[in-house]
């Protein structure tokens, strides 16, 4: 039963009036002046640092947050944070050595890039994945966990639910593009961690039985400790598994040292350095400086978030929350422990979660299928004009087919490992053609695109064949397999190398000899994880072989481009110098840096 009271809906309509009015304000154009593809796909590249970072936040933490991951703190507990923790290193990695070779090119999207790297072939590739998993599992899983909210809150259904909010999502992003999105978000974030903040200071409160937050975090950790460690070990932690009250091992979902030294690093790289919808805002940036500083920003909100999401899980399951499945977590404190009056703005963060993303993920859909497919085979002379029109048509349809599909995820008990799971099978192949186009001169557009074409089959085969291997650790064995595809036909390639003259033999050398260290370092790891594999085998100890061989392929990467005096024709030359950063960019990373080393020792 909610108890939703006149002065809620009240701050919620507020909050409902407040981000469509300014997201159409903000995008609105002269009379008699139409919308250019850089203004609606790319706000004109006018955004500062704070917007990108707001941006960036607001993007990412969705229903997926808020109702998915506190679910699984509820049901597994502060582990499910390493997605949030990685993710703040990841960001200042792609700050510093990602995006500036980005921003360089002047790419509207990432499938651009690999067209000017590789060919069409690849970025026509690459184009089709991307669609395919914003449409069938960012914008349902979104659509499906925001309207479980509203059900579970306000009573409304599911389907009405899951169709008004793409309804709110599509009224401003799809006449104002990227430019409505990113300044709407800044209203967002302020929304979702103000109100994310409330409920969890009052969850606490609850749990302490209204001794404070202080007596509440003492009380959780009593009662629930094994919620508080990061490693879990195979066989010691069941959770229910959505199916009726049969439970699966949550050895699966985040198994043992996976999360800190397994492919965990790859998939947040991909998500955050080559993900259309997330990446879109750094290259809206209105410099490389700007853009450095909003991930950064983003980084550091980062470290924050299981505090808003995952806590609240965990003090629902020691107030014995009376919920059917673990994702009802979020909802019942809603119901149960936020105040009239507070409950609005609670629920105001939660929709600004879900709308945000929304938003953001179809215009990133229509900004790839106009620029990459449209523009490209259909129709290559469009003008601007037609563009916008293509692009908003388009967000409109990916709308309405997640919308016919969401109701679909009812049946599961966590969707956040699922999501995480159906996103991994691309990440592996998306990862390499990237990176390595980035970086290696010796990749070729022949081994991107078979790399591309293996990613999902290979996938499914080892979950066909393996299917109680942790999907964690079966990206980590996916990307080892399209790694010696990738390496082995572009050094077989030799048909499109062109000359390229080694201009500094002395950095050279320095950059060779590094490599063979490298490689080295690499090689000793890997040998002492194979001896670990049997007595440590409950912890996934067979996971570090992702950053075994990912740390193998950037010493061969150093070496062959350092030791060569031939490169495939469409390489990117990148100065040494492209990649260096401000000391106020050093001083946040360090932070940064430092604090991930600091929780990760407290909830080991």
């Amino acid at each position: 039963m909610t108890h939703f009271t006149l002065i809620d809906w009240i701050i919620f309509i507020v909050y409902a009036v407040v981000i469509t009015t300014l997201g159409l304000w903000v995008s609105r154009t002269k009379k008699g002046v139409d919308k250019t593809t850089k203004d609606y796909f790319l706000a004109n590249r006018s955004l500062t640092w704070w917007a990108i970072g707001a941006s960036l936040i607001a993007a990412n933490i969705s229903a997926e947050h808020f109702i998915a991951q506190s679910g699984s703190g509820y049901a597994i507990g502060m582990a499910v944070a390493c997605y949030e923790w990685v993710a703040a290193a990841v960001l200042l990695i792609v700050a510093k050595f990602f995006l500036p070779v980005f921003l360089r090119t002047g790419i509207y999207t990432m499938p651009q890039f690999l067209n000017q790297r590789y060919d069409r072939r690849v970025s026509t590739s690459l184009s089709v994945f991307w669609l395919l998993m914003y449409v069938f599992v960012n914008l349902t899983s979104v659509s499906y966990l925001g309207a479980l909210a509203l059900e579970k809150v306000l009573g409304i259904p599911l389907m009405y639910g899951i169709v008004g909010l793409s309804f709110f999502s599509a009224l401003y992003s799809l006449y104002g593009g990227l430019k409505a999105v990113a300044w709407t978000d800044v209203i967002q974030v302020i929304f979702l961690f103000g109100g994310g903040l409330v409920t969890t200071i009052l969850a606490l409160n609850a749990v302490g039985d209204g001794h404070g937050v202080l007596a509440g975090f003492v009380r959780i950790f009593e009662e629930a400790p094994q919620h508080f460690h990061m490693i879990i070990e195979k066989g010691k932690y069941f959770v229910p598994d959505g199916t009726g009250g049969a439970e699966k091992d949550a050895f699966l979902d985040l198994p043992g040292v996976a999360v800190i030294f397994g492919s965990m690093w790859l998939t947040n790289t991909c998500f955050w350095g080559f993900n259309q919808y997330i990446i879109q805002r750094g290259l809206a940036a209105k410099s490389v400086r700007e853009a450095q500083y909003g991930l950064a920003f983003a980084g550091f909100l980062k470290l924050l978030v299981p505090l808003l999401v995952v806590i609240p899980g965990i003090c629902a399951l020691v107030l014995r929350a009376d919920i059917g499945k673990s994702d009802e977590a979020y909802p019942w404190l809603l119901n149960n422990i936020v105040p009239a009056g507070v409950t609005g703005l609670a629920f105001a963060a939660l929709v600004a979660a879900v709308v945000s993303s929304l938003s953001s993920i179809i215009n990133s859909a229509s900004t790839i299928f106009t620029m990459d497919i449209y523009k490209v085979y259909i129709k290559p002379d469009a003008g601007d004009k037609q563009l916008v029109a293509v692009g908003r048509i388009v967000a409109f349809v990916a709308l309405a087919v997640a919308t016919l599909i969401a109701p679909q995820f009812a049946s599961l008990d966590q969707v956040y490992p699922v999501i995480q799971e159906y996103t991994g099978f691309i990440y592996p192949g998306v990862f390499l053609i990237f990176f390595l186009g980035m970086f290696w001169r010796k990749a070729t557009s022949g081994a991107a695109l078979w790399t591309a074409l293996l990613t999902l089959p290979v996938a499914f085969l080892f979950k066909f064949l393996i299917p109680d291997m942790p999907f964690i650790v079966r990206i980590g064995y996916v990307f080892i397999i399209l790694t010696v595809v990738f390496v082995g036909l572009s050094l077989a390639d030799t048909g499109k190398m062109a000359d390229a003259p080694i201009a500094d033999a002395e950095h050279n050398r320095r950059k060779s000899r590094l490599g063979y260290i490298i490689i080295a370092v690499s090689a000793i790891v890997g040998v002492i994880t194979t001896f670990l594999l049997k007595p440590f085998a409950a912890f996934a100890p067979d996971s570090i072989y992702c950053l075994v061989v990912a740390f193998a392929l950037l010493g061969v990467v150093m070496i062959t481009d350092a030791r060569s005096a031939k490169a495939d024709h469409k390489a990117i030359n990148i100065e040494p110098g492209l990649f260096r950063t401000n000391l106020p960019f050093n001083i946040i990373a360090i932070a940064i840096f430092g604090l991930l080393g600091f929780l990760y020792f407290v909830f080991r």
